[in-house]
């Protein structure tokens, strides 16, 4: 390997990759070499001739790509838009999803049951669409990385939608009033929780959270995904990867490249290219971390309200580190049910109120009824209550 490298072919590579500039590209082209490398290996040592299929796509991820190049993306979308209708308010999609196979244990597919109604009233409440995927479109992206072939598809067969609003199955909505003040980003094709100080600065490995973001439909964010996937094949590229992230990002334990930390390596190594297009929120929870949320649902329940004001309740309480449906958390199971119930309750009674009906307590399935009805909900307007005409 060392002659091949001192050899004339092996010193244009190297000028060649002295000489690019940007990550993605570099990144492509050094694990490009190392891929031929490994081949010449093989050929000199006659060895690897029956690698499966599997091995040789880890080992040559740097071809890798997330689909046929689209370059005139925002052309296509204008002239598509121009034949149809156009709507009052930007269209939103809400995408979440799960495996495709059972949980370990029933008590987390019932969880995931229990997060997807909660996904679900919270869009019929604000006129929002809803996709749930239980795919995996790409097998080199699997587990978190799986969510980036998702929205490329989604963006690529849905130009009507402006925006696509991920968020993680063990998120739950906990303010059921609250609305994103869409038209605040303006001029942003990523909008998410995170700190600037905490990227850009600290280089803080949880600076910013991607459990939940909003990205517009657009070429911009077509350009981000394609770079952004380039560290996620699973094998060696994102073995490797993980060892890179680990060092740049502070505090990030040694493991294979996550799809957030690799966003916020591919943000403060290329600034420039993509910065000015993210807006990274904390004027309220996009991502809220759970373990600073959950026991203060009482208090919230008493002393604040949702909606708006400086006393709203959390938007969003994201449960970080909490596996309901495998066995890897960073979080006892039992802590987690207990808390997930609490926070699907939270967010279950302010949808039963309307009916006149409210949760004993927040551990408790059980309802009872209550002196509530839609009258108390202005933020309800007769076009999306689930049921305008009934009262308690």
């Amino acid at each position: 390997m060392r002659s091949l490298l001192a050899s004339p072919k092996g010193k244009r590579f190297t000028k060649t990759v002295n000489n690019v500039k940007d990550f993605s590209a570099a990144f492509r082209d050094v694990n490009r070499v190392l891929s031929v490398l490994s081949h010449v290996d093989a050929e000199d040592d006659d060895e690897d001739e029956d690698r499966d299929d599997e091995e040789l796509v880890s080992s040559n991820a740097t071809y890798y790509s997330l689909g046929p190049k689209v370059a005139d993306w925002d052309v296509q979308m204008r002239a598509w838009r121009s034949l149809h209708e156009p709507h009052q308010e930007p269209r939103i999609l809400i995408v979440t999803g799960s495996s495709s196979t059972p949980c370990n244990n029933p008590v987390g597919d019932h969880l995931l049951l229990k997060s997807i109604k909660n996904k679900m009233d919270y869009a019929r409440l604000h006129d929002l669409q809803l996709y749930y995927s239980m795919v995996e479109l790409d097998n080199q992206l699997v587990g978190f990385w799986s969510k980036l072939p998702l929205l490329r598809k989604l963006m690529l067969t849905h130009p009507d939608i402006e925006f696509l609003w991920w968020i993680d199955s063990a998120a739950i909505f906990t303010d059921m009033a609250f609305e994103v003040p869409i038209g605040k980003y303006e001029g942003f094709n990523l909008i998410l929780h995170g700190w600037e100080h905490e990227v850009y600065e600290k280089k803080a490995w949880v600076g910013l959270n991607t459990g939940s973001f909003i990205l517009r439909n657009c070429q911009w964010s077509l350009d981000l995904l394609d770079a952004w996937a380039t560290m996620g094949p699973k094998g060696k590229v994102r073995q490797d990867m993980g060892s890179i992230l680990s060092e740049a990002l502070d505090g990030r334990p040694p493991f294979e490249a996550d799809d957030q930390s690799a966003l916020i390596y591919l943000l403060i190594t290329q600034r420039e290219v993509w910065g000015n297009k993210v807006f990274l929120e904390n004027a309220y929870y996009l991502h809220g971390y759970w373990a600073s949320i959950v026991e203060r649902y009482e208090d919230l329940m008493r002393f604040s309200n949702n909606g708006y004001g400086d006393d709203r309740w959390p938007f969003v309480t994201h449960f970080v580190g909490c596996e309901p449906c495998g066995n890897h958390a960073d979080y006892s199971k039992q802590r987690c049910l207990r808390e997930m119930e609490r926070a699907f309750n939270f967010g279950d009674n302010q949808v039963l109120e309307i009916y006149g009906f409210t949760h004993e307590s927040l551990s408790s399935s059980t309802v009872k009824r209550t002196e509530r009805h839609s009258a108390h909900y202005p933020w309800l307007s007769n076009d999306n209550q689930m049921h305008p005409n009934l009262t308690s």
